[in-house]
């Protein structure tokens, strides 16, 4: 069962937050918070958990880092102790690695809130995107969408995750259909298996496709590898 130790920081009196230049952790009655450089590090909640409690998409903090489990597996051996296989997603850096948990094994779970926004223009290093309940307005800077980024067309939504008022992952969607804009000339029928050539999609990145795709079709793009997956029909 989850212990909620509550670290609601946004029901601090303003005499009460603490404002300090070195990294360090402070106590208070219910649970702690942490402090980077001169601003709050806002933690909503913490909540101590195990592997029990693992889920896809679930946030952990985990050697010192934010990470996204992007997968698991419980493992039972016939010999030795159960464990749980997982590949985790820093929210950071975007680094995907793999580790593994003893069965049981605590963890602390960071609750963080999600947002739904929509992308509009791109300005600078920064991709400018409106809330979609607010309409508010706000800049984030590209390295915060990962991959993904690439095969984003304005007006996209997206869910951005917020540890507070801190940013600091941006979810883009899993798949996107793009038209081509540039590549070699296609020919009917021609499926020759494995063959593959570039493509220019409209967003400006390019993959590898089929032979007989040509100019103007429009493709389904896996985002979190760039492959192309199918043509849709019109």
């Amino acid at each position: 069962m989850l212990i909620k130790k509550l670290i609601n920081i946004w029901h601090l009196p303003t005499t009460n937050l603490i404002t300090i230049k070195s990294k360090i952790a402070v106590f208070i009655r219910h649970g702690l918070f942490f402090i980077r450089g001169e601003m709050l590090w806002k933690v909503k909640y913490l909540i101590m958990a195990d592997t029990s409690d693992f889920r896809n998409g679930l946030i952990i903090k985990f050697k010192n880092d934010l990470y996204s489990i992007v997968e698991f597996q419980h493992v039972k051996p016939g010999k030795g102790g159960a464990f749980v296989r997982s590949t985790l997603k820093s929210l950071t850096s975007g680094k995907v690695i793999d580790n593994t948990f003893r069965a049981g094994e605590k963890v602390d779970v960071i609750r963080v809130e999600r947002k739904k926004f929509q992308y509009l223009y791109r300005e600078a290093d920064s991709l400018v995107c409106m809330d979609n309940e607010t309409f508010e307005q706000i800049h984030v800077a590209i390295g915060l969408f990962g991959d993904g980024v690439s095969y984003l067309k304005e007006s996209e939504e997206v869910e951005i995750l917020f540890n507070g008022s801190e940013i600091i992952s941006v979810d883009t969607p899993i798949f996107a259909e793009l038209k081509v804009v540039e590549t070699e000339p296609g020919f009917k029928g021609n499926t020759a298996t494995g063959a593959l050539k570039p493509a220019k999609l409209e967003t400006g990145a390019t993959i590898n496709v089929p032979l007989f795709i040509d100019v103007d079709d429009l493709l389904k793009v896996d985002t979190r590898t760039g492959e192309y997956v199918e043509r849709i029909k019109s």
